[in-house]
C-alpha cells in the first residue's frame, strides 16, 4: 500500500489513518434538479434530518467511520447539512465535487467548457464548496442516461481527470459502462488509473457490460457498490439483482487476484429526495447484511479489512 496521505471531510482535513471503516459510494440525499418541487416525494429539512440522523447514529455504533457522499452538483448537496450531521454522529462525511452524470447538470454547466469544469472542480477542492469552508474529497462523474458518453460527458470527464492530476484528489464514476471512452480520456490526460474508481459494476442494468475484470486489468479500481439492491427487498429500482447472484459476482473477481482493486458499498439514500427510495434499505446494509454474507461466504477478516478500511483509505488518500 502506498504511504496514506490526507482526505478533505467536511469537518476538516484528517489522516487517512483515521477513516475506519467506509462507505465508499453513498448519498445523503440525492434527487434531480426540480424535485423539491414533487408534492408527493419531497421532504421538509426537518423530516429529512430526522430520517438521517438515525441511520448515521447507527453506521457510527456498528463500527464504520467514514461516509462518502457522491452526489454532486445540481442533485441535492447540502455540505452545511453534512456538516451539522456529521458533527452529531461522530461519522466522517467527505463531499464530492462534479455530477452524476451531464444529463443532471443544469444548462449553465452543460454549456461549459472543460477549463471552467476544471476550474470549478478544483476550486471545490482546494478553496471550499460555496460558502461552507468545507473542500470536496472526491470528483464524481457518470455516464448519462443511454449508456454512452455524451459530449458533455466527456468534457466533465476531461475537466475531471485535470482536476484530479492537480489537486490528487480521486474520481468516482456513477455506472462503469463506455469504460473505454472513460479509460480512453483519462489516459489521454496521463491519470494513473487507479485514482479512479469505476462504480455500479454489480447493478442488474450493467453487470454483464461493465467488463469489470478488463478495467482491473488496465489499473482502474473497481466498485461493487449497489450491494442491497435486491429483487428480493419491495420495490426494486431497475438495477436490482438477486442477492446471491450479486455476491457470487463479486467473490469471482475477487478470486481473480483482484482484492487490491476492490471497494464495495450499497448505495445508500438515507433521506431520497422527489422519490421514494428502496424501502428497508439503508448504508447499515453494510453490517447487518453484506459482510455477514461475506462471512458466511468464507471470506476472512484480513480481506474484510482491506476491503473496507485499506483500499478505501489508499483510494481517498491526497496523491498528488
Amino acid at each position: 500500500m502506498k504511504k496514506l496521505s490526507k482526505v478533505n471531510t467536511v469537518l476538516g482535513t484528517i489522516p487517512a489513518e483515521e477513516l475506519g471503516i467506509v462507505a465508499i459510494h453513498e448519498h445523503i440525499g440525492y434527487g434531480m434538479p426540480g424535485s423539491e418541487l414533487d408534492t408527493q416525494w419531497w421532504k421538509t429539512p426537518e423530516q429529512r434530518y430526522e430520517e438521517t440522523l438515525p441511520k448515521l447514529r447507527a453506521f457510527h455504533e456498528y463500527g464504520g467511520g467514514s461516509f462518502v457522499d457522491v452526489t454532486g452538483i445540481c442533485n441535492g448537496r447540502d455540505v452545511d447539512y453534512y456538516k451539522s450531521l456529521s458533527a452529531k454522529t461522530g461519522v466522517n462525511i467527505i463531499a464530492c465535487t462534479g455530477f452524476v452524470g451531464g444529463d443532471t447538470a443544469l444548462p449553465h454547466f452543460a454549456r461549459a467548457s472543460v477549463e471552467y469544469l476544471a476550474e470549478v472542480f478544483i476550486h471545490e477542492i482546494t478553496v471550499g464548496i460555496g460558502d461552507t469552508g468545507s473542500k470536496a474529497g472526491v470528483i464524481k462523474v457518470g455516464v448519462s442516461r443511454g449508456g454512452k458518453m455524451t459530449d458533455l460527458d466527456k468534457r466533465i470527464y476531461r475537466a475531471a481527470a485535470r482536476a484530479a492530476l492537480a489537486t490528487g484528489v480521486p474520481i468516482l464514476t456513477h455506472l462503469a459502462i463506455d469504460a473505454e471512452n472513460a479509460i480512453n480520456i483519462f489516459n489521454e490526460e496521463g491519470l494513473p488509473l487507479d485514482r479512479v474508481l469505476f462504480g455500479h459494476a454489480d447493478d442488474g442494468v450493467n453487470a454483464q457490460n461493465t467488463r469489470d475484470t478488463w478495467i482491473a486489468e488496465q489499473g482502474g479500481r473497481v466498485g461493487f457498490d449497489t450491494f442491497g439492491y435486491e429483487t428480493e427487498l419491495p420495490d426494486p429500482p431497475f438495477w436490482a439483482r438477486p442477492r446471491k447472484e450479486r455476491l457470487d459476482h463479486f467473490l469471482r473477481f475477487l478470486g481473480e487476484g483482484h482484492l487490491d482493486k476492490a471497494l464495495a458499498g450499497v448505495d445508500a439514500n438515507c433521506s431520497p429526495l422527489g422519490w421514494p427510495g428502496v424501502k428497508g434499505h439503508t448504508v447499515n446494509y453494510l453490517f447487518e447484511d453484506l459482510i455477514p454474507d461475506l462471512r458466511e461466504a468464507g471470506v476472512d477478516q484480513a480481506t474484510i479489512d482491506t476491503l473496507f478500511i485499506h483500499n478505501p483509505a489508499d483510494f481517498l488518500s491526497i496523491q498528488k
